[in-house]
């Protein structure tokens, strides 16, 4: 899918000494840019969710029966 972006003169000649270096295209270098960030803004979001539990006063495990308990 084609997508239109506008960025600025820098970043375009920062994106092309890039792609020129490593023999790519802009695209190419483009994609894989956008790959690498949101496979870190996912790893952030599931590091966002490790240890919410640490604030509750009960027992993991005695939740977990307690909420069985009630079906």
């Amino acid at each position: 899918m084609r997508i239109l972006v506008d960025l600025g003169e820098t970043q375009v000649q920062a994106l092309d000494e890039l792609a020129h270096k490593e023999k790519r295209s802009r695209a190419a270098v483009i994609r894989q840019a956008i790959d690498e960030s949101l496979v870190r803004r996912q790893k952030l979001e599931e590091l966002d969710a490790f240890g919410l539990w640490g604030e509750r006063k009960i027992d993991g495990l005695a939740y977990q029966e307690q909420v069985r308990g009630d079906w």
